[in-house]
């Protein structure tokens, strides 16, 4: 694990290596999963108000399940999740013409009809973030749906921190990015563990 600032890291951040492959998983994150992506209070009224402007993109029968369930739903664990289509599809997802799920909302921004993107765990994905009360766990959720992007991550010798760049910097902030990258160049130097976890301690400012 490596701390900075205010969360813990995962080490699988830094050597895990992935890069999405979409013609071949097809999306199947937005449809795999016990409930729907996690949402903060902010990004629920934000979907709610930004509705109009992505309503069109999303088939009929998501508009109607988001009409009776509404905007976000509380799931078992008691979170906030978007709503699902017959428990399992993102009420947010349409299929474009190579029947592959993508965001409605996230194309509505692409097409500049809306500034917001898309949930952060969305965009996160693989990673999965946990907030507690003094610090936030920054971890890899390792799915068999992503076998082909860890294959195609391995093929291109990309971490996966460094595929997921702009997400974790839109979470983050570019500072702390920054100190990622200097961890990242301290491991990949394989130090004794006792010297690592001592200067990526300084590095970021933790106390010895």
């Amino acid at each position: 694990m490596i701390e900075i600032g205010r969360t813990i890291i995962s080490r699988d951040i830094f050597e895990e290596q992935f890069l999405c492959d979409l013609l071949k998983c097809k999306g199947a994150c937005c449809e795999e999963g016990d409930s729907g992506a996690p949402l903060t209070k902010e990004e629920a009224e934000i979907i709610e108000k930004e509705y109009p402007n992505f309503r069109d993109y999303l088939p009929g029968k998501h508009k109607h399940e988001i009409e009776k369930q509404g905007f976000s739903v509380i799931d078992s664990d008691g979170d906030l999740v978007t709503p699902l289509l017959h428990n399992r599809q993102c009420v947010y997802t349409f299929t474009d013409e190579k029947g592959i799920l993508k965001c409605g909302i996230e194309k509505a921004y692409l097409e500049g009809k809306t500034t917001f993107r898309k949930p952060v765990s969305c965009h996160l994905f693989p990673i999965r973030i946990t907030g507690y009360k003094n610090y936030d766990a920054v971890n890899y959720q390792e799915l068999s749906i992503c076998k082909e992007g860890k294959a195609c991550g391995k093929s291109a010798k990309l971490p996966l921190y460094k595929f997921l760049k702009e997400p974790l910097i839109r979470k983050y902030g570019e500072e702390w990015y920054s100190e990622v990258e200097v961890a990242a160049e301290y491991l990949d130097k394989q130090l004794p563990v006792h010297l690592e976890t001592n200067i990526l301690k300084i590095l970021t400012g933790i106390p010895l």
